[in-house]
């Protein structure tokens, strides 16, 4: 007789994750993030290994676990907010737009560059499905006082293609382009970037009819 393995539930993968953590690794993967944040010393191609069935079997649950994205972002590891991040990804479809606030949070919480440009594509997905995220939301994140607010703005239609909004795009830009902030200027020039393998005569015109920063201007001019 067939005996049917239980489903992994939150609290599992997460001993699984601290069960495979290698200190040998875990101090210069904390160095690249600056020291930001400590490390299991699990490397990318492991951990989605480790979460793999994980991950398949929360597909079918059709239901978002809130409190293990919370936790996950609570632990101080940063294996863990990736985990919650790739979680995220795969329940994406699941998102309406009362979820918004709860992935605003957690776009301020425990914020670099790793987090917000995996979170990023998330926001836009949700976007695509229901377009009034982007008036009630993106829009005001275009405003804020949070660079990571601003970089979600300026890059959530990356992959958009010819269905990005250039207006949208145009007003995210233009309302940061003097923050002064690495990441923004950064996230300014990877979306004209990005954008100009679409539309290379809108971003060339973009970049010679406004004052941008000498970075953003190197990474928009990339492919133009």
């Amino acid at each position: 007789m067939l005996v049917k393995r239980p489903m992994l539930g939150g609290q599992e993968i997460i001993d699984i994750f601290y069960a495979n953590r290698k200190e040998e690794l875990a101090v210069p993967m904390a160095k690249y993030m600056k020291n930001n944040f400590p490390f299991l010393g699990i490397k990318t191609p492991e951990r989605k290994a480790l979460a793999k069935e994980f991950i398949k079997e929360s597909k079918k649950l059709r239901k978002i676990d809130w409190d293990f994205i919370y936790k996950c972002f609570e632990l101080p590891e940063r294996e863990f907010q990736y985990l919650a991040i790739s979680y995220l990804d795969a329940i994406k479809n699941l998102f309406s737009i009362e979820d918004m606030e709860r992935i605003e949070e957690l776009i301020m919480t425990k914020s670099w560059w790793d987090s917000i440009d995996s979170i990023s594509p998330i926001v836009g997905h949700i976007c695509l499905k229901i377009p009034e995220t982007k008036d009630i939301y993106l829009d005001k994140w275009i405003y804020s006082d949070n660079i990571w607010l601003k970089r979600v703005s300026i890059l959530f239609q990356l992959k958009y293609k010819e269905k990005t909004d250039t207006i949208f795009l145009r007003k995210a830009i233009l309302n940061n382009s003097h923050t002064k902030e690495f990441f923004v200027d950064k996230a300014i020039g990877w979306a004209l970037r990005e954008y100009s393998k679409t539309n290379k005569e809108w971003v060339r015109n973009f970049i010679n009819s406004n004052n941008l920063s000498k970075l953003s201007v190197r990474e928009g001019s990339k492919y133009i």
